[in-house]
């Protein structure tokens, strides 16, 4: 009888190996395609930002490939600067944060706040901030969504707002309303755009709060942030709330 062969341990993903996957499978015109449409020009709000050309879904299978690399690696990767790289970081964490225990959950929420200016354009804050923040903050204080919407960092306000997404799930809507308020006076299209998007999760769970707010505030907020909260309502509805007038007191 032939001796039995013990399988070489599984190796750990370098972030060299991630570094040249990412490089394997970029494509320049998904690349030029991609600069235009996350406005990366001077003055734009992603200035800057570099892509390789790699679309979400490969990307997802990379953090598949990837899963196990290192939180230390993980973390070097929000350092890179191509868009992907930082994408695929903030997935692997979004993802490990699942099945983690609570040490590890802790130390990625850390990881997460502490390069927050890392995650720094609208997909990579939505892909990530109700999977880590939210989760996090469902048994907690939520005063860091307070520190996070009086941020100077434009991806630091909306991850404020998006984490929220995570406690419209569990009916939790108040920090919903509270980071809404706060961010009312955002200069900031794509924070309006946050705020209205939540605000209509809110309504899809239950209107009544929603119209609640809306009496209060449809007056004063952007018509952006209106505009989205109020997409799923009937047209009557909707007229009523885009012409709205501050209640008296």
């Amino acid at each position: 009888m032939a001796p039995r062969t013990s399988r070489p341990p599984a190796r750990t993903p370098t972030l060299t190996a991630v570094r040249r996957r990412l490089r394997e499978l970029g494509d320049a015109d998904d690349a030029a395609f991609l600069q235009r449409f996350f406005r990366t020009a001077p003055g734009e709000y992603g200035a800057g930002d570099r892509f390789l050309g790699i679309r979400v879904p490969v990307t997802r299978r990379l953090a598949r490939e990837f899963r196990d690399l290192p939180l230390k690696d993980v973390e070097a990767l929000l350092y890179e600067p191509w868009h992907e790289a930082r994408l695929l970081a903030v997935i692997l964490l979004a993802d490990r944060y699942q099945t983690a225990d609570d040490k590890q959950r802790d130390a990625i929420y850390r990881l997460y706040l502490r390069n927050a200016d890392r995650v720094n354009n609208w997909d990579l804050v939505d892909s990530s901030a109700p999977q880590i923040v939210g989760a996090h903050l469902l048994e907690r204080p939520r005063a860091v969504l307070d520190k996070l919407a009086r941020s100077k960092n434009l991806w630091e306000r909306r991850i404020a707002i998006v984490a929220t997404h995570r406690l419209i799930r569990a009916g939790q809507f108040d920090d919903t309303f509270r980071i809404a308020r706060q961010l009312m006076d955002d200069s900031h299209d794509l924070i309006h755009k946050a705020t209205g998007w939540m605000l209509r999760e809110v309504g899809k769970r239950d209107p009544s709060q929603l119209d609640a707010f809306l009496d209060e505030h449809a007056h004063e907020m952007p018509r952006t942030a209106l505009r989205y909260a109020i997409e799923r309502m009937p047209e009557v509805k909707r007229r009523r709330y885009m012409v709205a007038k501050p209640r008296p007191r």
